[in-house]
């Protein structure tokens, strides 16, 4: 079992399982001459064992109806752990962004991301807190997708390598990924999170959550005209709720059988945040062969 990477046939832990347990082990020196038998104990100690996976929060997230984000919901603390803060060096949060794995990170194009001058910060929930376990990782990369276009945000996405692996804890883990062939019917309800605007001036203090519906392409195209909405963005929304100015960068999830995946990258919408009208996102089904191609030749 020492040394073998669980879950296997031998061992299978819950996510986030404490294991206690003693060990008492025989080693054997041997030369040409003689053979000597040590005794080496160890008394009692604690493993701590993240299971390997995505989408699957240690805290269960709680998501009440269609809430806005826009005069939002608190999120519960910890429950969205692949939920990251982009933020300059004064501590201003501009952006925010999906954990992927333990090196890499999902925000959008259009928040202009430099590695120099921009951190990570993982396992935030209070932005006025200084007692939560936070994790701030500087940033190796940031590398954009090559067809992104400024003026329609098509292909609004940049992956950002961190310098360092993240540390997997039950506030800190990755969301799974869309795969190229998901297409999820209009009405789908998702989910997205980020410490945006809730009103037309106040910034939240805790992350904020909201329940909204999937729109299809024809019916987002009603709202924004037949030639603002590409094969590279996905609507959600239009319902009483949105996501809002500083959410950009953030997740668009989606839940299957308790598995939560990154359907979306919030990109744009109207500059009042109207409720009315749905906010565009990244679709990142159609971005998942680009993100699969970056994340394995980097």
């Amino acid at each position: 079992v020492i040394g073998g990477v669980p879950p296997n046939e031998i061992v299978s832990y819950r996510v986030a399982t404490v294991v206690t347990f003693d060990i008492q082990a025989l080693l054997h020196t041997s030369t040409k001459h003689y053979t000597r038998k040590h005794t080496l104990t160890v008394y009692h100690f604690k493993l701590f064992y993240w299971a390997p996976g995505c989408g699957v929060p240690a805290i269960k997230p709680q998501v009440s109806g269609y809430n806005k984000i826009v005069n939002g919901q608190n999120a519960v603390s910890g429950s969205w752990p692949w939920q990251v803060s982009l933020q300059d060096g004064t501590g201003f949060h501009f952006c925010g962004g999906s954990l992927i794995n333990q090196y890499w990170v999902a925000t959008a194009a259009h928040c202009r991301v430099s590695a120099r001058n921009h951190r990570v910060i993982l396992g935030e929930h209070d932005r006025q807190s200084n007692s939560e376990p936070l994790q701030v990782k500087t940033i190796a990369r940031a590398i954009t997708h090559p067809y992104y276009n400024a003026q329609n945000f098509n292909n609004d996405i940049t992956l950002l390598k961190l310098s360092s692996p993240v540390q997997m804890t039950t506030r800190v883990s990755p969301v799974c990924l869309a795969s190229s062939s998901t297409n999820l019917p209009a009405g789908t309800k998702c989910v997205t999170t980020g410490w945006g605007k809730t009103g037309q001036t106040s910034s939240p203090r805790y992350l904020q959550q909201t329940a909204l519906p999937l729109l299809s392409p024809a019916q987002c195209r009603q709202y924004w005209g037949q030639n603002r909405i590409t094969d590279a963005m996905i609507c959600a929304g239009a319902s009483g709720v949105s996501s809002c100015q500083g959410d950009s960068g953030g997740p668009l999830v989606c839940e299957s059988s308790g598995v939560w995946s990154l359907v979306g990258i919030v990109s744009w919408g109207t500059s009042n945040c109207n409720v009315r009208t749905p906010a565009v996102y990244a679709r990142v089904s159609y971005l998942r062969s680009w993100i699969d191609q970056t994340l394995a030749s980097n």
